[in-house]
């Protein structure tokens, strides 16, 4: 049985300025989330081409965290660990696949697609009324709901935080009924562990993680707004080839990763991150390079984590 959750995460900002927000957050928080061989290494990072949503950008990462699982989790892995992200970016929808090949039975997807609203939109991602019926949704309220001690910071906490460029914040208790410019992250995950003895203990650990990152994640993009909004595509394009290389050299110091290729700027066009539920390879059309891994169909559950 896969476990499936629609996460809705609102931000006070529209869905134009979160994609710059959105690719500033990631550059910033994988090189902050990196150190003593563990963290977020980027592969590729480059542009494609999808028959229904156009151009995008494809991106694999290698996520390094195995000492960061708990115990009865690292039992059942080797020590040398990490997990293949693949991420289709035609903004504002986004799909994502985590893969690891030391656990076939693992499957996480993620499907995302943002609106200029307030979470009020009740099948955003089109889904079957069977599907509907298996989808439990969740609120997440970036400035109310409680983060873990060890990711608080005052100073990203949006009910004290205050934008001196954009006089945003502090958000107020019921802030998302009455904030304007408001907009609505809509991210559907499957999460599939199928060992005996293990699953609904591993499916519920994956959403607890998966919440924990989002609601971190959504809190900064907001605290760091004077940083990026002033931004346009090709000085977050420059922001993030920057901080992807620091990140990957502060990998491979620390431990002996090997060297990832990372795309220059003028292959960086389109954002990263998002969520799918695909598992059949979809024919991508135009100048895609044929090496270039093909946007998954929503027939089936692929290989994933997250």
């Amino acid at each position: 049985m896969v476990l499936t959750k629609e996460y809705r995460i609102c931000m006070p900002m529209t869905v134009e300025e979160y994609h710059i927000g959105q690719l500033y957050m990631i550059a910033r928080h994988s090189l902050e989330q990196s150190g003593d061989g563990e963290g977020v290494e980027v592969v590729e990072n480059r542009e494609c081409l999808d028959e229904k949503h156009g151009k995008g950008q494809f991106t694999e990462k290698r996520i390094h965290l195995s000492s960061r699982l708990p115990y009865w989790v690292q039992s059942v892995i080797p020590k040398i660990f990490y997990v293949t992200e693949k991420s289709w970016n035609f903004y504002p929808f986004t799909i994502t696949e985590y893969t690891c090949s030391f656990i076939p039975r693992f499957n996480i997807s993620i499907e995302t697609k943002y609106e200029n609203n307030n979470g009020c939109t009740e099948n955003c991602l089109g889904l079957s009324p069977e599907k509907l019926a298996e989808r439990t949704v969740d609120h997440i309220d970036i400035a109310y709901d409680e983060l873990s001690a060890k990711h608080y910071k005052e100073e990203e906490d949006p009910r004290f935080f205050q934008s001196r460029k954009t006089h945003r914040g502090p958000l107020v208790d019921g802030w998302r009924s009455n904030c304007q410019p408001i907009m609505c992250s809509y991210k559907l995950v499957h999460a599939s562990f199928e060992v005996f003895g293990l699953q609904t203990k591993v499916e519920d650990f994956i959403h607890s993680c998966i919440r924990e990152v989002l609601l971190l994640g959504h809190r900064q993009a907001f605290a760091w707004i004077d940083e990026w909004i002033e931004m346009n595509m090709e000085d977050v394009r420059k922001y993030e080839s920057q901080l992807q290389s620091q990140t990957n050299s502060l990998l491979k110091q620390s431990a002996g990763s090997p060297s990832a290729s990372v795309s220059g700027p003028e292959t960086s066009l389109v954002g990263v991150d998002g969520g799918g539920d695909g598992i059949q390879d979809k024919t991508l059309l135009g100048t895609t390079p044929p090496e270039t891994p093909k946007t998954p169909t929503k027939k089936g559950y692929f290989s994933n984590w997250f």
